[in-house]
């Protein structure tokens, strides 16, 4: 299961993460859009060194050998318009994953990717009126990519992770589930019970 970072800052955010991990998360998706060079290495630093491995970052991969990093997220514009494709990269990774809306934009993904976000799958919880444009459940009848894992996001909760993982999901990321509730850290416990006896 992977929780991707809210964009904007959370209270008492560094402490949540650490303990994220320490109760199993496997991968944590740096997302911080806004922030420097600079604020991105406050942010980091702050990470207990042993987790430094589960981080995936979305902006300033330049940063990534001085941390220990090794997992890069690319964007569909990024990925689309070849702007730091990780073919560019002049050592390359096989922890890389991108973003898709579509079926047949995840289907037509290149081996560069190990998964990609499929979303909106449900109506997401983090951002105002983003709402499911197809029925992802049917589209994902046409897979013909089995290279790349398919992870759900979009409106995850506890409440729909089984049958996200049921209609052929691989994984399931949540964002607004976490960081919009008043405690993350039982709601990441609650979500990842439910993922672990599902994939068991």
């Amino acid at each position: 299961m992977i929780v991707i970072t809210n964009p904007s800052s959370i209270e008492d955010e560094i402490n949540i993460i650490n303990s994220l991990f320490e109760e199993g998360l496997s991968l944590l998706h740096i997302r911080k859009p806004e922030f420097s060079e600079y604020e991105m290495a406050s942010f980091i630093h702050q990470i207990k060194l042993e987790h430094r491995s589960k981080l995936v970052l979305h902006n300033h991969h330049q940063m990534a050998e001085d941390f220990g990093i090794n997992r890069f997220h690319f964007s569909e514009k990024e990925r689309k318009n070849e702007v730091g494709h990780p073919a560019k990269f002049s050592k390359p990774c096989r922890y890389n994953s991108t973003s898709t809306h579509s079926i047949e934009d995840f289907n037509s993904l290149e081996n560069d990717f190990d998964y990609a976000f499929l979303s909106p799958v449900y109506t997401s919880i983090s951002k105002q009126n983003y709402h499911p444009k197809t029925n992802l459940f049917e589209a994902l009848k046409s897979r013909t990519n089995f290279n790349t894992k398919v992870i759900a996001l979009g409106g995850i909760d506890s409440e729909n992770i089984e049958k996200t993982l049921e209609n052929g999901f691989d994984d399931v990321a949540l964002l607004g589930n976490i960081w919009n509730d008043k405690n993350p850290i039982k709601q990441f416990k609650l979500c990842h019970k439910i993922v672990r006896s599902y994939l068991v």
